[in-house]
């Protein structure tokens, strides 16, 4: 189970705290980091002294430009952060996405991205819709900042609990129709449901109110499965031919 579960850095702006990450992971169990659009360089003394011992997961460490190529093989991606700002997402305390996690990674397909922010700023609300839910720490409101290894060292905690909880409990095998879409599948899908409904004047990008931002809420918390998402790709092919049809009629 830890195998498949992927920490997410985004932006991070200090080499010191992406060696605490490294330790972190590293103290429960955890070797899958990815490194999105750093705004540091990764492997320095700091970075190294602050892993102690963990340096290897920072050479092994993978480098994207977006969040979209860390997470495009991720049956399911949890971003840390306390709301979103503009649109009320899923939201999980770490003790109840750890509960799902067993689950989550029964398929040897699957992959869970927990996906932190940068330091400063934390996701960017673009970045918060692109997660299936939310993770919140609840931490002391009046002292409610918590730095990014410390962050990650709770999360891998409540990771390895998990584990350990199921470590000796039977495991059921999933069938192939029950495979979940993968986030590079569902971005995919919401280009085309974007490109259609904006065909059929259903969607105007000038105005868009949210459109977009919603039905990615809905289709994210639905969890479609890969025979789902042919489906649903299908019902829009056919749609852009019967509205190209009927305008070369008219």
């Amino acid at each position: 189970m830890l195998e498949r579960i992927r920490i997410v850095l985004i932006g991070t702006s200090h080499p010191g705290n992406i060696g605490g990450v490294a330790r972190a992971m590293h103290n429960m169990g955890l070797a899958d980091l990815a490194l999105v659009a750093p705004r540091c360089e990764v492997i320095t003394q700091d970075s190294i002294s602050r892993a102690s011992g963990a340096d290897h997961l920072l050479h092994q460490a993978s480098v994207h430009a977006t969040l979209e190529d860390a997470v495009a093989d991720c049956t399911l991606a949890v971003g840390a952060s306390a709301r979103s700002r503009t649109l009320p997402w899923p939201m999980l305390s770490p003790r109840e996405l750890a509960d799902r996690l067993p689950a989550e990674c029964q398929a040897a397909e699957s992959r869970v991205a927990l996906v932190f922010g940068r330091e400063d700023s934390g996701l960017t609300n673009a970045e918060l819709q692109r997660c299936h839910a939310h993770v919140h720490i609840p931490t002391n409101a009046d002292f409610s900042s918590l730095n990014l290894a410390a962050a990650v060292q709770v999360l891998a905690y409540e990771c390895r609990m998990a584990w350990l909880s199921q470590e000796d409990a039977p495991s059921a095998t999933p069938s192939d129709d029950a495979e979940l879409a993968t986030h590079a599948e569902l971005e995919r899908y919401f280009e085309h449901l974007e490109r259609t409904l904006i065909g059929i004047d259903f969607h105007d990008p000038d105005q868009p109110r949210q459109l977009m931002a919603r039905l990615r809420r809905l289709y994210l918390r639905a969890r479609p499965e890969r025979m789902e998402m042919n489906i649903l790709r299908g019902i829009l092919s056919a749609t852009e031919k019967a509205a190209n049809t009927k305008q070369t009629k008219s």
